[in-house]
C-alpha cells in the first residue's frame, strides 16, 4: 500500500535535520510540535478568514499551553471547546491562575457539542463567572427542556445558548445526505421555532448560532490518485456552498428577529475563505490547520506546513527492504479506510504494507528508504488528524528552529478525559 507522499521534498528534509537535532536526547515513541510551521499555519488560518477572527477548535489541539500560545496570535479570538467539562475547567480552573485576558480559554468559550452532563450543568448555572465566559449548545425544545430541568438557571444569572444549524447536503428529496448528521434544525422556520422557545425561558439568552459545514470543511477535494473523485467532490462542494450560502443568511435574519446575536459562528480549517466570504457570518472555526495534519495534503486550495509529528523507534529488521518499528497503531477516527492511517514523513520513502497496515505493537515499513535503517534509528510519521495525536502521548515536545525549548502537557498528560 503506497502511502501518499507530502508536498516538498526539500522542506521536509530540512525539517528532518532540524527536528533530529532538536530531539536528540528524547527517548522515543514521542511528539514534537514544530513551532515555526505552528505560527506560520495561524498566519494563513487568519489570512484566508478575511479579517474576521478565528475561533479555535480546541479538539483539534487537545494542550491547554498550544491554546494560549494561539489565542495570543493576530486573528484569532475564543474557543470552541468540545465538552462542558473542558469549557469549565478553560473559563474558570485554568484561567484563574493567569493573568486577565490570558489563559487557555479566557472569558469566551463555546461549547461546540449538546451536553448532557448534569454535575457540569449545575455547576455552570451556579456560577456567575462561568455563566458569563461558557455558551452552551442546543439543537432541538428537548434539549432546552432537558437543559431546564437539570440546570435551573435563575433568571439573574441566565445561561448563555448558541442554536447549531445543520448544513448538511441533501438532494433528491433527501434521499441522499452528505455531510454529518447533526442538528434537526435545518431551515428559518425550525431555527425560529427554537429561538423563540428559548426567548420565552427567563433562565437562558441566546446569543449565537453555529453551523459546521463538514461536508466542505471536512471533505479533501484532491484525493491522492483518485482524480475522479476529486472532480466530484469538486462539483458537490460549490453545489453545497450555493445551496448553504443562502440558507444560512435566511437563518441568521430569522433568529436575528428574536434574538441579538452575538456571533454567527461557520466553516472549518477545510473552508475557512469560502464561509468568511458570506456576509452572514461573523466568525470562524479552526484548529486542525495549526497542526498540518495528512487529510490536509488531499486540498486544493490551501497546504498547511506540517507542524506536529511523533517518531518511533525501528526495533526490527526482517527482510533486507523491510524495517519494523515499535507501534504506531495510532488511527485517526471517521470512516475506515488508509487515510485514516499514521503517514511515515521522513525519511521519505517509507510506505505501510497493505496487509498490516499500523499495527498496535509493531508496523512493518517498506521502501527505497527502509534498506538504510538500522535498529535504534527514529521513524518520523504525521498523524493522519490533528488532536487525536494527544490521547498518545502525555507530552508535546515543543522546537524552535534546531532546540528543544520546552514541553506542553497535552490534555491526557495533564490528567484531564474530556471525553
Amino acid at each position: 500500500m503506497e502511502t501518499p507522499r507530502a508536498p516538498g521534498a526539500a522542506r521536509d528534509g530540512a525539517a528532518q535535520r532540524r527536528l533530529a537535532r532538536a530531539a536528540a536526547g528524547l527517548e522515543p515513541p514521542f511528539a514534537v510540535v514544530d513551532l515555526a510551521a505552528f505560527r506560520a499555519n495561524a498566519a494563513d488560518l487568519a489570512r484566508r478568514a478575511l479579517g474576521k477572527p478565528v475561533r479555535v477548535a480546541s479538539k483539534s489541539l487537545r494542550c491547554a499551553d498550544l491554546l494560549s500560545l494561539a489565542r495570543g496570535l493576530p486573528g484569532f479570538r475564543g474557543v470552541l471547546a468540545y465538552t462542558l467539562p473542558e469549557a469549565l475547567w478553560l473559563a474558570g480552573d485554568r484561567a484563574a491562575g493567569q493573568a486577565p485576558g490570558a489563559g487557555a480559554g479566557g472569558s469566551d468559550v463555546v461549547v461546540a457539542y449538546p451536553t448532557a452532563d448534569t454535575a457540569a450543568l449545575r455547576r455552570l448555572a451556579g456560577d456567575d463567572l462561568l455563566a458569563r465566559r461558557v455558551t452552551l449548545m442546543v439543537d432541538s425544545v428537548e434539549h432546552l427542556e432537558f437543559l431546564a430541568s437539570t440546570a435551573r438557571p435563575a433568571a439573574a444569572r441566565p445561561l448563555r445558548l448558541c442554536v447549531e444549524l445543520d448544513v448538511s447536503l441533501r438532494l433528491f428529496g433527501g434521499r441522499v445526505h452528505l455531510g454529518a448528521r447533526r442538528s434537526p434544525v435545518r431551515d428559518p422556520a425550525g431555527a425560529l421555532a427554537l429561538a423563540r422557545a428559548v426567548a420565552a425561558r427567563p433562565g437562558f439568552r441566546l446569543v449565537g448560532l453555529m453551523a459546521y459545514e463538514s461536508q466542505i470543511a471536512g471533505v479533501g477535494d484532491a484525493p491522492p490518485g483518485a482524480p475522479l473523485r476529486g472532480l466530484a467532490v469538486r462539483a458537490m462542494q460549490r453545489r453545497s456552498a450555493a445551496e448553504l450560502a443562502e440558507r444560512r443568511a435566511a437563518v441568521v435574519a430569522a433568529v436575528r428577529s428574536v434574538a441579538d446575536l452575538e456571533f454567527v459562528n461557520g466553516g472549518g480549517t477545510g473552508s475557512v475563505e469560502r464561509t468568511a466570504s458570506e456576509p452572514a457570518v461573523t466568525e470562524i472555526a479552526a484548529g486542525s490547520g495549526l497542526y498540518g495534519p495528512a487529510l490536509f495534503d488531499a486540498y486544493r486550495a490551501f497546504r498547511p506546513r506540517p507542524a506536529v509529528y511523533f517518531a518511533l523507534p525501528v526495533v526490527r529488521r526482517p527482510a533486507p527492504r523491510v524495517a519494523t518499528v515499535l507501534g504506531g497503531g495510532w488511527v485517526a477516527s471517521g470512516p475506515p479506510g488508509r487515510d485514516r492511517l499514521p503517514r511515515p514523513a521522513f525519511p521519505r520513502g517509507l510506505s505501510l504494507r497493505a496487509t498490516e497496515g499500523a499495527g498496535e505493537v509493531q508496523t512493518p515499513l517498506l521502501g527505497r528508504a527502509a534498506a538504510g535503517l538500522r535498529v535504534g534509528d527514529l521513524v518520523w510519521f504525521r498523524h493522519a488528524k490533528a488532536g487525536e495525536l494527544a490521547e498518545h502521548v502525555n507530552v508535546f515536545h515543543l522546537v524552535e528552529g534546531e532546540d528543544l525549548v520546552g514541553g506542553a502537557l497535552t490534555y491526557r498528560g495533564a490528567g484531564h478525559a474530556f471525553l
